[in-house]
Order: structure tokens, then sequence, then C-alpha cells
């Protein structure tokens, strides 16, 4: 895993953030303006610092952060939650959409000692919208609950496939270009009574327009025919417990099982389950927390195809 962000020079040890210069990296992308510049370390700086652990990213919610563990680092959890450990001490680790304000990281080295690590949690301002209506509800059918229940048990046993991708330490590409329609973490509040975040980040495209993969991964989902909410639906595990989904498509390109690298053409943009109109909806997960993709892909790329919010 690099030690410092393309262009940017990250270095996280101990808690302290540091910055030199150049274009911040997706995963830095927010956060970084104050951050003071990285000064040149000794050699026996650059050994104690390898003692604790360092980070590549922003600690905020919807967000993931790359590091790597202290020497010696048999385990490591977070809140006591076991992460994914690369041989060489590398993990990934992520902050869902409501996470509280701090989560403690622990290393269990060989010797039986314990190094941990308090975390501060910077909150997101999601797009809420209170509006003066009753929320519209309404029972399921029993034939739509027939119906669910094994997409449901589908989509729970392709994300808990963990493959040996090296994706997650890519920087991630947007499988499509246009104008953002929906953001991640947006909710509508029924007179004081909220309703569901949107999961995702959607892309209005016409139907039809490829989709590339935003990393390497491995396909863990390819639904021949569609869902009733998601309708055609693929998702690609990126390793270490970083997944991506891909909704609502007209076609799917590749199949269970096949390795897909960054950049790759995997599907088309489509309307198919419950959609209003054609669009991509990319949802990531880590684990059991769900990320927002905009952390992790950057900027939509402004005039590409009506990029853009």
């Amino acid at each position: 895993m690099r030690q410092a962000v393309t262009g940017l020079g990250l270095l996280v040890a101990g808690g302290a953030v540091a910055c030199s210069g150049g274009e911040a990296s997706p995963l830095g992308a927010a956060g970084l303006e104050s951050a003071a510049p990285i000064v040149s370390a000794s050699t026996a700086g650059r050994e104690a610092a390898r003692e604790r652990f360092s980070f590549d990213g922003v600690f905020r919610q919807g967000g993931v952060v790359r590091g790597r563990a202290p020497a010696g680092a048999q385990r490591v959890t977070l809140d006591d939650a076991d992460v994914p450990l690369t041989p060489d001490g590398e993990f990934l680790i992520g902050f869902g959409r409501d996470h509280g304000p701090a989560a403690t990281l622990t290393a269990h080295l060989g010797n039986g000692r314990q190094q941990t690590e308090r975390l501060a949690i910077a909150a997101t301002e999601w797009r809420i919208e209170h509006v003066n209506t009753s929320r519209r509800g309404g029972r399921s059918s029993a034939e739509f609950q027939r119906r669910r229940a094994p997409e449901i048990a589908r989509i729970v046993a392709a994300r808990a496939i963990r493959s040996d991708s090296d994706g997650w330490r890519q920087d991630f590409l947007w499988p499509v270009t246009g104008r953002i329609s929906g953001v991640f973490g947006s909710q509508r509040v029924y007179r004081g009574e909220p309703g569901s975040y949107h999961s995702g980040v959607d892309v209005a495209r016409p139907a039809g327009t490829p989709i590339v993969a935003p990393a390497d991964g491995v396909v863990v989902l390819a639904t021949e025919i569609p869902f009733t909410l998601e309708g055609y639906l693929l998702i690609i595990d990126h390793g270490m417990g970083l997944n991506s989904a891909f909704l609502h498509l007209s076609r799917i390109d590749v199949a269970e099982g096949d390795a897909v690298e960054r950049g790759q053409r995997i599907a088309a943009i489509g309307s198919s389950g419950r959609a209003t109109g054609p669009h991509l909806h990319w949802g990531m997960k880590w684990g059991n927390e769900r990320i927002d993709p905009r952390f992790l892909a950057g900027p939509m790329p402004v005039g590409a195809a009506g990029g853009g919010e």
C-alpha cells in the first residue's frame, strides 16, 4: 500500500494529519485544507512511526480509510470487530452514514501487547429535506414478499464473499460520467418522521450507456432476471470487505466469478426494477457499513457528458 497519496504526500500517524502540496486523491479530497506540511523525518523517526498506526484518508461519516498496522500486529479490531488484515499489515476501514463521532482501533501484537488508536469521526452534512406531508406507506403484498425473500438472500450471500482482489488499493473511477441526480445520504423527513436515506449515488444517462468497473474486482452477483427493486443487479467485490453494487441496468456484460479490471466495460444503464427513468444507482458497502462512492471517486468531472451536480 502507498504510504503517500499520489501527488499529495498524505501521511497520518498516531492521529496527526500531514499534507504536502499537489492535488488530493479522492480519499483525501475533503477536510485537508488546513493540514500542515510534511517535514523530513530521520530513520529513527520513521522506525518509531512504524510502531504506530498510519492512515491514508480522512475519518468521516460515509468514508473509508486505508491503513497500516503497527509492526508485529497479528490482528486488528475496530470497536471490537475484526478488520481484514493483509500479511504485510495493511487494512481498510469504513464508517457508515450515521456513524458516531468516535471509534476505537486496536492492534493486537504478537507479544500479547495491544496498541489502541482513538479515532475522531467527522460529521458529514447530508442533504435532509423536511416536508409537511405524511409519509406514504402501505403493506407489501404477499406476492412481493414471496419474490423478495430469495432476492435478499442472494444479495446477502454475494456480499459475504471475500475475494483476494486488490481493487481496494486503487484510486476509483466514476463508472459513468453525467449529471448526479441523487446523492448518498439524502433523506426526507415527513412531519418529523424520517424516511429511508438514499443508499447510493445516482447518475442520469440514457438507457444503453456503457458503465465501467470503478476498480479491479471479482463479480459476486450478476442477476439473470431483474430483481423486484434493483432490476438487473451487478455486485463487484474489490477485496477487504469493500464492494460496489450497480442497479437498474439494461444489461450485464460480465458473469459471476469473472475478474474485472479498472475501466473495463461491465454493463449498461437502464431503468429496470423500481426506477422512474434510466440512470445508474451506484452503491458501496464496507462490511455492513454503507459508504458514499463520491468519497472514493472524487468530484464528478465538470463538463463530462453533462457532469457535475
